[in-house]
């Protein structure tokens, strides 16, 4: 049996996972969900029909042996009674059981529903906050999920179903024996706008937006770009009165490839004139991704000068480099940590930063050096030896370095909001746009 993971038109117009309105063929989708954590433990299992057996996730241990990187594990893997459709969020699996076939998009993005919404509810979704709160964890998936079918994903409408753990809470419900669920259906889940409850009131009104982009690139010895492409979401957290309805206006919105929206953005309305157009949800939410490939577009946010030299016959080997910034439009390169895989030769490395503290692993052959802040006027610089084993030959290749870093106040792409309007209430809110630039997986071969 073959999957696809592209959607038909029509499919697309039917799907709306946020409220749980998804055809009828797909009303039993979702069997079982299992979480397994780094070290290979199932830690938590959900079934909402019969009980399937724990040894169906052999065959994801399996698949997991094979994959030469956590994040490599096929998402899709058949087993001759079940598909096993997975996702790696915060170094667990998320592994549902379906035992019909249907396009697995639908089962992923319910997966990552299920971990945002976690996220939400408990601060972080990790295996000890889920173990802490495993009662109101299951409340939530029994919400979500009926029957295999996606119901409820929308944090606003199940915090009205479910309240968010507090201690006094927990506290509560232990001595009264209670529970967290609500008593009453919440108004959002019947009106038209499904993600947005109704008598939303704040004394202070207000509407933060953070541009997030994170730079995925592969520079060459010479300096020069193989590849590099941005990721870039724009969260928001709005608090405020009543039923705004909002639009976002960008000031070069072309840019922006491979759009995903949040399901409250009127998509019509961005397709005629690239403008979001939209009724928030109250709280946080994710409001867009994008996806910016034209390499052109992409700038380059820091520079490496590097001499990293093995002398055949030679027991030492030489280490020197230089990082400064480049194309940050005056912007600090903050939190830089710069990591790097030495040739299994290599048993220590002598070696001198002029900022920073760097480690190197003797077992793993893991140097790090954790820079900081790159100041312009005095660049950051590691030089010193590599002491190589005694005999060991030339390492056929040098190491690629790996960067990690940060700019505050600065979206890589060159995306810049130009104005938040509000209609439909009186009170002037708040408003507040920032932006920030990660780097992803940016290598620089040396």
């Amino acid at each position: 049996m073959n999957f696809t993971l592209i959607l038909t038109r029509e499919e697309e117009r039917n799907l709306n996972i946020s409220t749980g309105l998804l055809p009828v063929a797909l009303s039993k989708m979702i069997h079982s969900l299992f979480l397994v954590n780094s070290t290979g433990d199932i830690f938590l299992e959900k079934h909402w029909k019969s009980v399937v057996s724990r040894s169906v996730c052999d065959y994801f241990f399996e698949a997991q042996e094979r994959a030469s990187e956590p994040e490599n594990v096929p998402p899709v893997i058949p087993t001759p009674h079940h598909y096993l459709i997975n996702v790696l969020r915060h170094r667990i699996y998320f592994v549902a059981v379906i035992q019909s076939e249907v396009p697995p998009l639908f089962v992923i993005e319910f997966l990552h529903r299920v971990v945002d919404t976690f996220q939400d509810y408990f601060g972080v979704c990790s295996e000890a906050a889920i173990k802490d709160n495993v009662v109101v964890v299951y409340e939530l998936l029994e919400e979500m999920l009926d029957n295999g079918f996606p119901l409820a994903t929308e944090s606003n409408i199940l915090k009205e179903l479910i309240k968010p753990p507090t201690i006094l809470r927990t506290v509560v419900n232990t001595i009264t024996g209670s529970t967290n669920v609500g008593e009453q259906l919440p108004t959002g889940q019947l009106s038209v706008v499904p993600w947005r409850r109704t008598g939303v009131k704040y004394t202070n009104n207000e509407a933060y937006f953070d541009v997030v982009e994170e730079i995925d690139a592969i520079i060459d010895k010479s300096g020069s770009t193989i590849t590099a492409e941005i990721q870039g979401v724009i969260d928001a957290c709005v608090k405020l009165t009543g039923m705004p309805d909002l639009t976002l206006s960008f000031m070069n919105p072309r840019l922006l490839d491979d759009v995903s929206f949040h399901p409250c953005v009127r998509f019509k309305r961005w397709e005629a004139e690239r403008i979001l157009s939209f009724i928030p949800p109250d709280g946080n939410f994710r409001l867009l991704s994008y996806h910016v490939s034209s390499q052109n577009l992409v700038a380059i946010p820091v520079y490496v000068k590097h001499n990293i030299s093995f002398r055949e016959g030679s027991s030492q080997g030489r280490f020197d480099l230089t990082l400064g910034p480049k194309q940050t439009m005056g912007k600090a390169v903050e939190s830089v940590l710069v990591s790097s895989q030495l040739p299994r030769s290599v048993l220590n490395a002598s070696l001198n930063p002029s900022q920073g503290t760097y480690t190197f692993d003797p077992v793993t052959k893991l140097l790090t050096w954790d820079v900081g802040k790159i100041n312009p006027q005095k660049l950051p610089s590691l030089k010193g030896t590599m002491c190589l084993q005694a005999g060991a030959s030339k390492p056929d290749e040098n190491p690629t370095i790996n960067i990690q870093l940060k700019i505050q106040q600065m979206a890589i792409s060159g995306l810049k909001v130009n104005r938040l309007d509000m209609y439909g209430e009186k009170y002037k809110p708040f408003k507040g746009i920032k932006y920030m630039t990660k780097a992803g997986k940016f290598q620089v071969r040396t």
